[in-house]
């Protein structure tokens, strides 16, 4: 009898420990679930009624149904926002392959690596307004370093950020250089995770190089990969303060302008908060897709090790 009523007491004591600790982890949850909902959720919500309204961000909302959405898909304006956005992603895989590159290259034994990666790694703890206006001075056409370095070697460059046909790759280029330090710290972290017996291995059943980079580079690096490309392509889709700064206009004739900052344009200087607020919608749905469609990718191409 006495041995179960100690039993017993016990079982309590362990229960109260755990609704107590059950508590406490409840309430280090709670807080980002706040943040979420009250930074977020309500927000989104209130965009998507907004989205149905003729709002001007400061008189009342009048619902006005699907107008918004209508004029939306007839303009022109926003299908070339949009196909500009989709364009200044081709970054997204060049600036992921220069980033591998580098981290196999410095995750082996030469002198100085830790000075490259910390000079690699200083973009992108440098804020993005002061790295955008350091490369407008270098982009521009008559004392730009850029155009300056092209003469030395006799090359006549162009009024970058003014020229159709030069201000996406040049914007391309400042967002590879600004992201790749960071991809490359994440792809050399999981390059040195790799256990080294597994080259061993190789070594011993006569791989090739290549046949170590498939059979085991790869697959290792493949999660880091997945994650970059899905953070990197809703980055992307969110590209801002590049292009506000480059290219305040929008780049000749709309050619740099972007979903967001036709947005904000629509939003804070026009005063369509109910037809910014569908476009919003619209780009959130895309991201939405182009996500799930990157996880279905990522699964139906899950490599097993035999």
């Amino acid at each position: 009898m006495e041995n179960i009523q100690q039993a017993k007491q016990i079982k309590a004591r362990k229960s109260s420990l755990y609704k107590a600790e059950h508590r406490v982890a409840f309430l280090f949850i709670l807080i980002p679930i706040l943040g979420f909902i009250i930074f977020a959720l309500i927000p989104a919500s209130i965009s998507l009624y907004a989205s149905f309204t003729d709002w001007n961000g400061i008189s009342q909302m009048n619902f006005i149904g699907l107008e918004n959405y209508k004029k939306l898909f007839q303009d022109e304006y926003f299908w070339k926002t949009l196909g500009n956005t989709f364009y200044l992603m081709l970054g997204i895989p060049i600036g992921l392959v220069l980033s591998f590159l580098l981290a196999s290259a410095l995750s082996r034994k030469i002198k100085g690596r830790t000075i490259f990666r910390v000079i690699y790694y200083i973009p992108v703890i440098s804020s993005l307004a002061a790295i955008s206006i350091l490369w407008q001075w270098a982009y521009n056409g008559d004392f730009g370093l850029v155009n300056q370095a092209l003469n030395l070697i006799g090359v006549e460059g162009p009024n970058w950020l003014q020229n159709v046909n030069t201000v996406k790759p040049a914007i391309i280029i400042m967002t590879v250089w600004k992201g790749v330090g960071y991809s490359m710290l994440l792809y050399l972290a999981a390059i040195q995770s790799i256990p080294r017996t597994y080259y061993e291995a190789a070594d011993l059943d006569g791989a090739s190089a290549f046949q170590r980079f498939k059979y085991i580079t790869w697959p290792m690096v493949k999660p880091i990969t997945f994650f970059l490309v899905v953070t990197n392509i809703i980055a992307g889709s969110q590209i801002f303060t590049e292009i506000n700064i480059m290219t305040p206009t929008g780049g000749p004739q709309y050619s740099s302008a972007t979903v967001v900052w036709y947005l904000w344009r629509e939003a804070f200087n026009n005063l369509n908060m109910g037809y910014a607020s569908a476009i919003a919608v619209i780009l959130g749905v895309l991201i939405f897709f182009i996500t799930v469609i990157q996880f279905y990718i990522n699964r139906k191409s899950d490599y097993k090790l035999d």
